[in-house]
């Protein structure tokens, strides 16, 4: 049988955990709708992770057969990686709650008051290039081009070669 003073101490340390001191304010909506959110996010998160593990040890230190998976582990691979995907498009959701909820507001807030909203000033208009009526090619050259001498040229080329060669 249970020892009465214990039960009587267990009692009293739940009643202290559940009811707040009366200088305490209570939480807004807003607080207790981000507490929630933040336990789901963490506690999926810690879900996923210990999916994530126990894949990897099953297909990583588990021995299988030599050219394929064993047909139980590929089953169990399936079932996680539907369970995986699943969670990450839950936390997505969650994450993403908040981001559309405010963008929605601000919407609203702009469709109803639109002596708030300015559009942007438009740009400027782009500068016009004018191009040169004709064009014509600069003179041809007047002297013979200046070439190295034949034994300077052929030297070049045989180091040519041999780079690549090498």
């Amino acid at each position: 049988m249970a020892n009465p003073q214990l039960l009587h101490s267990s009692k009293e340390i739940l009643l202290a955990l559940l009811t707040r001191h009366p200088d305490q304010q209570r939480l807004t909506a807003d607080e207790i709708d981000t507490r929630v959110r933040a336990f789901v996010i963490i506690m999926v998160t810690l879900i996923f992770g210990f999916i994530t593990i126990a894949l990897l040890y099953s297909v990583t230190f588990v021995t299988q057969p030599m050219k394929a998976m064993a047909p139980i582990d590929q089953a169990y691979t399936k079932m996680l990686n539907d369970i995986v995907l699943l969670i990450v498009g839950g936390i997505g959701g969650i994450l993403t709650k908040g981001i559309t909820t405010e963008a929605s507001n601000m919407i609203t807030a702009a469709k109803n008051n639109t002596a708030a909203y300015t559009p942007p000033p438009p740009p400027p208009p782009a500068p016009v290039v004018m191009m040169a009526p004709s064009w014509s090619p600069p003179p041809a050259p007047m002297n013979q081009p200046t070439l190295e001498p034949d034994h300077e040229r052929e030297r070049m080329a045989q180091a040519r070669a041999e780079a690549h060669n090498a």
